[in-house]
């Protein structure tokens, strides 16, 4: 499913549900919190479906305080330490568990990523997000089991949109 469609399932599921706009551009991924009547907005770098899937991912799942606050209250720290990424992993491991569900859904490729260029992702942290996606499935938060069911619909009305413009020059030879 390419970037413009996750976008407007988004925005027109979620989104119009919850006064919240996917938006892609981004130089960095940012979340900035409703303010003053304006509605939320969800920002994911350049044009990358995986990155409006994260993204989203992370808006599922942050609560009702964090999406109040411009990128949920947390910070980015561009390089880390062991520590420092062994904590990032033990928070991250929930929102790419998600994102491969959403990508699943969406019919896009999914790679558990460490978030560092410099470092691959462990067999750890990929097999703690495995564990997380088995887990998830069976406690869907509701705007997670929502925009599930939204990319699934979409991705089956392009299926079959797809097949249908195969198979019409096949008739017409009939």
């Amino acid at each position: 499913m390419p970037v413009s469609r996750i976008i407007q399932v988004f925005n027109e599921s979620l989104g119009a549900r919850y006064c919240v706009h996917l938006k892609g551009g981004g130089a960095e991924p940012f979340y900035r919190a409703a303010k003053a009547g304006a509605w939320a907005v969800i920002v994911f770098r350049a044009d990358y479906s995986a990155s409006a899937l994260h993204e989203v991912a992370h808006w599922c799942l942050a609560g009702p305080q964090r999406r109040q606050m411009d990128d949920y209250g947390y910070w980015y720290l561009p390089s880390r330490t062991a520590t420092q990424q062994a904590a990032f992993e033990a928070v991250e491991a929930r929102p790419q568990a998600l994102e491969a569900l959403f990508a699943e859904a969406a019919g896009v490729d999914f790679r558990v990523s460490s978030d560092d260029v410099a470092r691959l992702p462990s067999s750890a942290f990929k097999a703690r997000v495995a564990e997380e996606r088995r887990l998830i499935r069976t406690r869907l938060p509701a705007r997670a089991s929502y925009f599930l069911a939204a990319l699934t619909k979409a991705n089956l009305v392009n299926a079959q949109a797809g097949s249908q413009r195969i198979a019409e020059p096949q008739a017409q030879n009939a």
